[in-house]
């Protein structure tokens, strides 16, 4: 078999529910909440200072691609970045490379310790996350945080793309919050934005997003460890679908008492 035919294919479906209908109410309200954003991100710069004291931390995942648009289009003063895994899936890397032309710029892109990597594949396993909570944590802590921690290291604020309706471990999820694990106060400004939402600015605006939503991956992560969900599906089913819906999460977002 050759390399080419080895490759599973993908097929472009038509997502329904990222295809909203553009209702006069639902812009009006998507305009509204856009300012909203746009006041608590202004608002975020002049109190914490436009030399690189605030950071975007984006995962390519609609709701993200949304504030990154809000960011580059009003050159908002704001560094955007995104952790690359070594596992991400080639829509997310396509995504990469369309943000980086859609709005001429680049991405400041973390990668995990490759020694790090190393060992736990070669200690563990190369798929070990699938085989306890434990392991995947590991995999998450290794890939995901620690690339984080660099990511943050030195900010006064960081901004992310959450949304209080994504997850059970997500209600409540306020507007700001001061981040004790990172020391650092964070914004999570789509908080109280719906899935629809999140869909009519990416339609009214013009806004790239992965080809993987159009198939049924509202949450989009490392491609082991991201399924496709089905109609009427929780959001984040497809996300460690293994594990207790209760508590999946990567440890990126996970609050420390």
């Amino acid at each position: 078999m050759s390399a080419v035919s080895a490759i599973p294919i993908r097929q472009a479906l038509n997502n329904p529910a990222i295809h909203p209908e553009l209702t006069p109410e639902l812009l009006a309200r998507v305009a509204a909440k856009s300012e909203a954003v746009l006041k608590q991100l202004r608002d975020a710069v002049a109190e914490f200072g436009a030399e690189g004291a605030i950071t975007f931390a984006n995962s390519l995942g609609a709701e993200d691609m949304v504030v990154t648009d809000l960011i580059l289009k009003h050159s908002l003063p704001i560094e955007i970045f995104s952790l690359d895994t070594g596992r991400l899936p080639v829509e997310t890397y396509d995504l990469m490379g369309k943000v980086e032309q859609h709005y001429d710029t680049r991405l400041k892109v973390f990668f995990p310790d490759a020694a790090a990597v190393e060992a736990y594949v070669r200690n563990e396993g190369i798929n070990a996350f699938y085989d306890s909570v434990e392991l995947r944590k590991s995999c998450c802590a290794i890939r995901k945080i620690e690339p984080l921690k660099r990511a943050l290291s030195g900010k006064k604020a960081w901004i992310t793309g959450l949304r209080a309706a994504q997850s059970p471990t997500r209600t409540g999820l306020p507007t700001r919050e001061f981040d004790a694990g990172n020391g650092l106060e964070k914004l999570n400004p789509l908080s109280d934005w719906s899935e629809a939402e999140v869909w009519a600015y990416i339609r009214s605006k013009d806004v790239p997003y992965s080809a993987l939503h159009e198939q049924f991956y509202p949450s989009i992560g490392c491609a082991p460890c991201t399924r496709a969900v089905a109609v009427g599906e929780d959001i984040r089913a497809g996300r460690w679908w293994w594990e207790d819906p209760a508590s999946k999460e990567c440890g990126l977002h996970v609050k420390k008492s």
